[in-house]
């Protein structure tokens, strides 16, 4: 489907989705892990994908953790990973100063190590301090203990008229305890204290995407994601399919009431649809559609679900009717008693 085209139901698929796609460009936080633990089925799913030929990419919001640190960790859960397998919002940021900065330029860093790597990598500079006299400041992740002084080093060197850079603006990440503040949420905070706007890198804007292409070299990619406004959104910017999976941030009443640009081509719930083929969604009477033993269709101001059997093909039939309600816009009916009905 173009982007121009706006999508009204997921997609089926005959084929299973490592078949019929070269390489998967997968998120790491709620998709292959929370909190630093393995989500259940990830590790069985990508082996199986992979060594059935699709390529594993893992492209990541999060700048903290360099690609060395990403692909160890990843093969301590049991996931083979080498660092080139890995796309961080670090190097898509480096990379974006790199293009407006002389190389060796000063580049003050608000973040941790993945920053400082992927900046010497473009021939950077990272300073600690608005007095070593940067050319830039640049935003990324830097874990739970970040100090509150860093974000004023970094409106210190913005008040000067410095460029400001951020990796994402991801507002929450997942751990196991729950949702967190991400990048995003420190963002606001040098937002608000300076009035400045910073150029931003990571998903679901071109310059993640751009890197993400130009390392991986996917030629058929399929974009895997827990979140609508980073993970679907920058497969829709770059007019490539998407799977979402329910292990994230995204519940199915997020998912219903998503606009044209935050609708994926596939819905599962975990890596195990990877595997799979996925079922069509189709017409059933005049306003309804029907997936799998669900018939779902809009009417009197909310969503109706009829049938029985498993609750994902439910929760695509109830998508397709929100999603072709709605339109270029956003389902605002209520999917509440439809959702509860499916447990989801």
């Amino acid at each position: 489907m173009s982007r121009s085209a706006v999508r009204t139901r997921p997609e089926g698929s005959e084929r299973p989705l490592s078949e019929a796609y070269d390489t998967a460009l997968l998120d790491l936080d709620g998709v292959v892990y929370a909190g630093g633990a393995a989500i259940g089925h990830a590790v069985k799913s990508l082996g199986t994908a992979r060594d059935g030929g699709m390529r594993l990419a893992y492209v990541t919001n999060n700048a903290l953790r360099t690609p060395d640190a990403v692909a160890a960790h990843l093969t301590e859960l049991g996931i083979a990973a080498a660092a080139s397998d890995v796309v961080t919002s670090a190097q898509a940021v480096a990379r974006l100063i790199a293009e407006q900065l002389p190389t060796g330029s000063r580049v003050l860093v608000i973040g941790g190590e993945g920053l400082r790597v992927a900046l010497r990598e473009r021939g950077l500079t990272p300073v600690e301090s608005a007095e070593d006299e940067p050319a830039a400041v640049v935003q990324g992740f830097g874990g739970p203990d970040l100090p509150w002084g860093r974000f004023a080093e970094a409106s210190y060197a913005i008040a000067r008229g410095v460029p400001w850079f951020a990796s994402n603006t991801d507002l929450t990440i997942p751990g196991a305890r729950g949702i967190a503040p991400g990048n995003g949420a420190a963002v606001e905070v040098v937002r608000i204290a300076t009035g400045a706007t910073p150029q931003v890198a990571g998903k679901p804007l071109p310059p993640m995407h751009r890197e993400t292409v130009l390392r991986t070299g996917a030629e058929r990619p399929l974009v895997v994601g827990d979140r609508l406004d980073t993970d679907i959104e920058g497969a829709f910017n770059g007019s490539v399919d998407s799977l979402l999976v329910l292990t994230g941030v995204t519940d199915g009443a997020r998912l219903l009431a998503a606009p044209p640009h935050h609708r994926p081509t596939y819905v599962d719930a975990d890596l195990r649809g990877l595997l799979t083929g996925q079922p069509e969604v189709s017409p059933a009477g005049d306003e309804g559609f029907r997936c799998g033993g669900w018939t779902a269709a809009a009417g009197g101001g909310v969503l109706r679900l009829e049938g029985d059997g498993e609750a994902l093909d439910g929760l695509r039939a109830l998508c397709a009717a929100a999603w072709t309600a709605a339109g270029e816009g956003a389902c605002e009916l209520d999917g509440g008693k439809a959702l509860a009905r499916l447990g989801l």
